[in-house]
């Protein structure tokens, strides 16, 4: 069930199920399905959890990148998330301690660590790694630049090559016309002799 900033209670089959899951006396569990995400600017992700304890437990969602450490969000599962200034209007927590970040940039990138204490205290944290990239509209630009210019080049050699043969297949041809005048002189020339 996904909650936003103004959380509707948690849903009795969720509550019913979570110590089910959980084996007495253990402490919290955790599982994370998915520790590395790759992602694309402008796209919405879900940083997936699943946990288990005793009681209603408090989840907390922390981000730490070259930027810096900050607190995204914390809430106990069927009451209000409690979302950092910074992470307003683009966090939407679940009831299984999962949040779904909207429209990630990459400044997003980083390490996203939730942290999930019961109440007598134990606690579970794990770590999700986010990967935001650009895409790069410059290097589509060059490489069509590029391209074009490639293109440019091959038509001048193109055209060089034309002229060039033109230019030899002129000078054969005036060659050959000296060559018969010559021989042809030369004819004329044995002719008179004789």
């Amino acid at each position: 069930m996904a909650q936003n900033a103004a959380h509707s209670p948690a849903s009795p089959k969720m509550v019913a199920v979570v110590p089910a899951l959980h084996p007495a006396g253990q402490g919290v569990s955790l599982y994370i399905p998915q520790s590395a995400i790759n992602a694309t600017v402008q796209e919405d992700i879900l940083l997936s959890v699943e946990y288990s304890c005793h009681g209603i437990p408090t989840i907390e969602w922390k981000y730490t990148s070259t930027w810096g450490a900050q607190k995204i969000v914390e809430w106990k599962p069927g009451t209000q998330a409690n979302i950092s200034q910074s992470h307003k209007d683009r966090v939407c927590t679940f009831d299984n301690g999962s949040i779904q970040l909207f429209s990630v940039g990459v400044r997003d990138s980083g390490y996203y660590v939730i942290t999930v204490t019961e109440r007598l205290g134990s606690s579970q944290f794990g770590t999700i790694v986010l990967h935001v990239s650009e895409i790069l509209y410059e290097d589509l630009h060059f490489v069509a630049v590029f391209l074009a210019f490639l293109a440019a080049v091959a038509a001048v050699l193109i055209s060089l090559m034309w002229v060039c043969n033109k230019c030899a297949y002129k000078f054969q041809r005036k060659r050959r016309h000296k060559l018969k005048e010559s021989t042809t002189e030369e004819i004329e020339l044995q002719d008179v002799e004789c």
